[in-house]
């Protein structure tokens, strides 16, 4: 952490350091320019767009975000389109000056309101997202259209927003800086959310998914390189249990009194049906010698399939992994005995234990999440393809408490046995207002969320929050409906914070 505090400090040290000037700061008109701001399904666009005066150059420096992953466009073409009435103007960059950053220059050709809109080529499509109602003015207009300006702004796409970068306690985090972290942003909607049960469970195997090794003789056990946690394939050879030398049960004597028995009773079938073709022994006879020679041949290939003179070998039913070995090398065993347990590891079972105060509750279980204890990350029972098992409907003297159980694939590498804290989630009509966790900062007891104002200036927000999931977090106070906030990089937007405030176009490039 101290390393990531560091890192930040620096970069943001050196950005400061970089001025943002534009590309005509020397030419006769310049404008610094008006922050605005438009979303889509696909895009944030965030561009500072100056005065547009008829006949005059103008930069406009637009920053385009993926909002799948919040990272800067790169190696795509865009169009800027103004267009004031009968007036269509095209600027086409091909590239961007750098990731996510395209400079135009245009000059208007005509006075009044009209649209600018940017074009993305997205392979065979055109996505399309920018302003309605941009107002160009004549030379000498500027300062009385700055005010109308800014009154008339509405968003092209799904959603807008356009406020001036003003707040009390406003913190500049440039769009350079968020591309290069785990950055993310999101509307907060009401959505229901339901109650949530906190508890600690177990993570299980299930059923089908371990499979238990047992002694299929009695002797002693013999390991060939097994160790817990070796990779096993189904049939491979896991040990031996060997009976030389001993008085009872010999696997060698046993092997060789069923081979010479099934050679025994194989000549005299074989004999006696070549007298059977001639009529010298009767059909009655026959079958007793069949049957014989059945029966011998029965325990002669149990045995040749299962055992060696030696004695008797243990194989893996099933591919996966050696969870547990229950005897020591060496050791002698029953037949029946556990030996070794083989696990895949694919599917668990979560278990937990709740109060039966809750068994109404539990009626309505929706989802259920679970943290875990040694790194934190937490994981989403649904996400991970789970449901709900079942719950408990009944409790006695030995158990006064309710079981509940979920199943899951195991995508994330979870280990058996392990415990986890556990959030049941069940179903409620009423809707709130969350956040996820990620954008949560505490601070000696309170806490924070940081709402956007426009993309590179956010304000800190004192929050109330309620019962959480261990994703999302339920906001009862500081944040309405509709507001966009942080929810990723919470952490380095409130190290930013404590570097101190920057001049917002730092880092830029012009």
């Amino acid at each position: 952490m101290k390393k990531t505090a560091l890192w930040v400090t620096v970069a943001l040290c050196l950005g400061a350091t970089l001025s943002c000037h534009h590309h005509h700061d020397e030419e006769e008109h310049h404008h610094h320019g008006e922050p605005m701001t438009a979303y889509n399904q696909d895009f944030e666009l965030f561009a500072e767009v100056p005065t547009l005066t008829v006949g005059e150059d103008c930069d406009i420096l637009a920053h385009f975000t993926k909002l799948t992953d919040f990272k800067p466009l790169d190696s795509t073409s865009v169009t800027m389109v103004l267009t004031v009435g009968k007036s269509v103007q095209r600027i086409k960059l091909d590239n961007p000056q750098q990731a996510g950053i395209y400079p135009f220059e245009i000059m208007p050709e005509q006075a009044g309101c009209g649209s600018l809109l940017f074009e993305i080529s997205t392979g065979d499509s055109i996505n399309r997202i920018g302003f309605d109602h941009v107002h160009v003015v004549k030379h000498g207009q500027e300062e009385a259209e700055e005010h109308k300006h800014g009154e008339h702004e509405h968003e092209h796409g799904e959603a807008h927003e356009h406020e001036h970068a003003h707040a009390a306690n406003g913190i500049t985090f440039t769009k350079e800086q968020s591309w290069k972290i785990d950055f993310a942003t999101e509307v907060c909607q009401p959505m229901r959310f339901g109650s949530i049960i906190r508890t600690s469970a177990q993570v299980l195997p299930s059923q089908g998914d371990e499979r238990q090794v047992s002694a299929k003789a009695s002797g002693i056990v013999v390991f060939s390189n097994l160790v817990e946690g070796a990779s096993v394939s189904a049939g491979q050879r896991l040990l031996s249990i060997e009976s030389n030398g001993m008085a009872d049960n010999n696997m060698g004597v046993r092997f060789q009194e069923a081979s010479a028995n099934y050679q025994s009773a194989k000549a005299d079938y074989e004999r006696k049906q070549g007298l059977a073709a001639d009529k010298i022994v009767s059909q009655a006879e026959l079958e007793r010698s069949r049957a014989a020679y059945e029966s011998a041949k029965a325990a002669y290939d149990n045995l040749k399939g299962n055992f060696s003179q030696s004695g008797a070998t243990a194989t893996a039913p099933i591919s996966g992994y050696v969870k547990s070995i229950n005897v020591l090398n060496g050791a002698f065993v029953e037949a029946g005995q556990p030996l070794v347990t083989i696990s895949q590891n694919r599917d668990l079972f979560i278990r937990a234990e709740v109060q039966p105060r809750y068994y109404t509750q539990l009626q309505h279980i929706t989802n259920a999440t679970f943290t875990l204890p040694n790194d934190g990350k937490t994981y989403s029972i649904k996400s991970l393809g789970g449901s709900l098992v079942s719950y408990g409907k009944a409790t006695d003297a030995n158990n006064p408490l309710l079981p509940v159980t979920f199943r899951f694939r195991n995508t994330v590498d979870l280990m058996s046995g392990n415990f986890v804290t556990l959030y049941i989630r069940c179903e409620s009509d009423s809707e709130v207002l969350t956040i996820p966790n990620t954008g949560l900062v505490e601070e000696m007891g309170n806490y924070f969320v940081f709402v956007q104002i426009n993309p590179e200036l956010f304000e800190k927000r004192l929050v109330t929050i309620g019962t959480t999931d261990g994703i999302r977090t339920v906001i009862t106070s500081g944040v309405k409906a509709g507001e966009r906030v942080v929810s990723k990089g919470a952490t380095m937007v409130k190290l930013a914070q404590g570097a101190g405030a920057l001049d917002p176009h730092a880092g830029h490039v012009h």
